[in-house]
């Protein structure tokens, strides 16, 4: 075994029976699985990709210390977010172990029961653990003050045990908007029609660790109803923006810690997500536009291009790497 840090690195031989080749058996590799429940829906899908998810008596075995990551799916549809984030996680050399949030002030109506209470944990059975990392998903509750959320009490308390029981946080979508608006105050603005499609973005600070790699133009799903003023991001001296699009907006925004991520944008969508979202709305009855940037030659009869894929994988190593991984103590206890 090759020690680092966390010895994440091992021998072939010890992952896999299957490797016969004696010159395999003493090739060091650094892809690592992401480890998940094995009866969670999501584990079908991301193997069908070839994704490498490892089932709790397997990682077991492994003489490392695994990052522990837990994700508040505040999304109506759980298990599709569920997917769309663990495949992202998944694309890293780290072994992950994932654990499901769910907030106990409101009940979901689109998730079956058994699935929440078989796969997803409440606060109070979580609020004395520690997490490398914690991600807080969006949420269409756009139409709604903050104040008025059913679980917004739930919430503010969750986002107050994050500061000192989670090293880095990535808030996205509503999420985000939630988070800078508990902690800075700062107010969304509400956009006079939703921003909806795929939109070219660019790095404002391309030595940030978040954006290394990244291409000078990439591309970002969005679908929300709010925006953020650079004005108010400007007064608080603890906030950097580190990506912005000439047409969407505000991007990414960091502390200057680098322990708290609010992202506008939603890089794990599927390729058909926007698609879903329009085609809804037009049975409802909403008035919707089609998706900007979305359908080639704006036909919706036609496939839309998968454009945002590498960015959304990057983005999410960065940070699992730099401000996870890297940065996180090994011992959680000393948070």
């Amino acid at each position: 075994v090759f020690s680092s840090r966390r010895r994440h690195t091992r021998y072939i031989g010890d992952w896999s029976s299957d490797v016969c080749s004696s010159d395999l058996k003493n090739t060091v590799v650094t892809e690592m699985p992401i480890r998940i429940d094995e009866q969670l829906p999501a584990k079908q899908s991301l193997e069908l990709e070839n994704v490498f998810v490892m089932n709790n008596k397997r990682a077991d075995r492994q003489d490392i210390r695994p990052l522990d990551i837990i994700i508040l799916n505040l999304m109506p549809t759980k298990i599709v977010t569920e997917t769309q984030l663990l495949r992202l996680l998944s694309n890293s050399p780290l072994q992950i172990n994932v654990e499901l949030l769910q907030v106990a002030t409101h009940k979901t109506k689109n998730t079956s029961k058994e699935h929440m209470l078989k796969f997803y944990k409440t606060f109070d059975e979580i609020c004395h653990n520690k997490y490398d990392g914690m991600i807080i998903t969006g949420a269409p509750l756009a139409d709604f003050a903050f104040e008025d959320v059913d679980f917004w009490d739930e919430l503010c308390k969750i986002f107050d045990w994050a500061e000192t029981n989670v090293y880095s946080t990535m808030n996205l979508c509503w999420g985000a908007f939630a988070a800078l608006y508990h902690k800075y105050n700062i107010n969304p603005i509400v956009l006079p029609e939703k921003l909806f499609g795929v939109y070219p973005h660019y790095s404002l600070d391309v030595t940030h660790p978040l954006m290394r790699g990244l291409d000078d133009v990439f591309n970002v799903p969005q679908s929300r109803e709010w925006s953020l003023s650079t004005s108010d991001i400007a007064k608080v001296k603890d906030l950097q923006i580190i990506s912005y699009s000439d047409e969407a907006g505000i991007h990414i925004i960091s502390d200057m810690e680098c322990r708290n991520f609010y992202v506008t944008g939603h890089s794990e969508y599927d390729r058909d997500t926007l698609a879903k979202e329009y085609f809804r709305d037009l049975d409802k009855g909403l008035p919707i536009k089609k998706p900007a940037n979305y359908f080639p030659k704006d036909d919706i009869n036609l496939v839309p291009k998968m454009n945002w894929k590498s960015a959304g994988n990057l983005i999410f190593s960065n940070w699992l790497n730099y401000f996870v991984y890297q940065k996180t103590p090994y011992d959680l206890s000393t948070l």
